[in-house]
């Protein structure tokens, strides 16, 4: 099993943050190789992510349960997966905190496990990776948050100003450095 808690934080208050994290397609749209296929009223969700484990790329689908404590606004998540291939299997669970004042702190402490062909480099490189992607979702839910704020000034003609543009495509480049450099830190003892 393997464990992961990391702090990111964003550059808007949680009462900002909050109501987007809360929606489920919203979150899919900024980690980086998810996709949110359907959506169900009991607060389970199915979708897909593509993850590279060294030089295989594997696509998961599989199911999420959500549940959420908005007084908290903490958010605890039970995942399970199977890749394309039917050999390997993700599981994962994981609660995720916004707390804050004029900055929101997502705490995020969890465990996943991956069993088939492709455990070995879950292993080798998994926590690394999840560093990487929760880097990345981190920048796309500030953009996306900064892009969602009210604007000052007069509204535009039509009166109504345009939401938030979807969070850009993955950088494969950035997830690799990424990566790499939660590992550096890791082998000399420090935290990214």
């Amino acid at each position: 099993m393997i464990s992961l808690r990391e702090e990111v934080t964003l550059p808007s208050p949680p009462a900002a943050v909050w109501p987007l994290l809360c929606d489920p397609a919203i979150v899919a749209s900024c980690i980086p190789g998810a996709e949110l296929t359907k959506s169900g009223d009991d607060g389970k969700y199915q979708g897909t992510m593509r993850v590279k484990f060294g030089p295989t790329v594997a696509t998961f689908r599989g199911e999420a349960k959500l549940a959420y404590d908005h007084d908290a606004r903490r958010c605890t998540i039970e995942g399970r997966g199977i890749d394309g291939r039917g050999a390997s299997r993700a599981n994962a669970s994981g609660v995720v905190t916004a707390s804050g004042e004029g900055v929101t702190v997502l705490q995020v402490e969890g465990n996943f496990t991956v069993t088939g062909p492709l455990e070995t480099f879950a292993n080798a490189g998994g926590v690394h990776l999840a560093r990487a992607i929760l880097a990345e979702f981190a920048e796309n839910m500030g953009k996306l948050v900064a892009e969602s704020a009210p604007r000052p000034g007069p509204l535009p003609a039509g009166g109504e100003r345009e939401g938030p543009a979807h969070p850009p495509a993955l950088s494969g480049t950035k997830i690799l450095w990424r990566a790499f450099t939660s590992w550096l830190c890791q082998l000399f003892g420090k935290r990214n």
